[in-house]
């Protein structure tokens, strides 16, 4: 998988893959924006916050990476993580496709941050990657991170019930696409 160069974002923020020493930066990050991103994320386990365990996932996500499966990209300003950008679930052949997943700390949200971020990955995504459609999904009611959808091209394309396991419970989720070559 071919990297990303660091893309500068707005409000001092850059875009980057992730680095085999992110890992206390990781742990840092969630647990400063825990009780903001609980709603929105899986419930974790309380060694999900700690540097130990994002030192242990972090190689998993870079071998991934280096086998085509994964874009594992940070968001960071001056040395603090501030959010993620990923494209899992890579598959080539005919289908050319990933999931796309993100959050942002709430310090640098309403700056047009995300937005960017995601442009610059669907860019990467199309260009580097080779991928032809990603797809990503939300909770009906996060109408922020719908959003940034919209404003990046995606469009909705149906309703999922109980599609995943968020805050405790299988919650629906609204589904988008992008198609990245017409």
């Amino acid at each position: 998988m071919l990297d990303l160069a660091p893309v500068a974002l707005p409000a001092g923020v850059t875009l980057r893959l992730l680095h085999p020493d992110d890992g206390p930066a990781l742990a840092a990050a969630y647990t400063r924006d825990r009780t903001r991103l609980e709603p929105w994320e899986p419930e974790r386990p309380e060694s999900y916050f700690t540097p130990e365990h994002h030192a242990r996932t972090v190689p998993d996500e870079l071998a991934a990476h280096r086998a085509g499966r994964t874009v594992p990209c940070v968001l960071t300003r001056d040395s603090e993580v501030v959010g993620r950008v990923t494209l899992s679930d890579v598959v080539a052949g005919p289908f050319r496709n990933a999931h796309l997943g993100y959050w942002l700390a709430g310090a640098v949200t309403g700056h047009g941050v995300m937005t960017a971020a995601v442009e610059a990955l669907v860019t990467h995504a199309r260009d580097v990657v080779g991928l032809h459609r990603l797809q990503a999904a939300t909770l009906p009611h996060n109408h922020d991170s719908q959003g940034v959808l919209a404003r990046t091209g995606f469009e909705k394309i149906g309703y999922a019930p109980r599609y995943l396991r968020i805050a405790g419970a299988w919650q629906d989720h609204v589904l988008f696409q992008r198609i990245l070559h017409d």
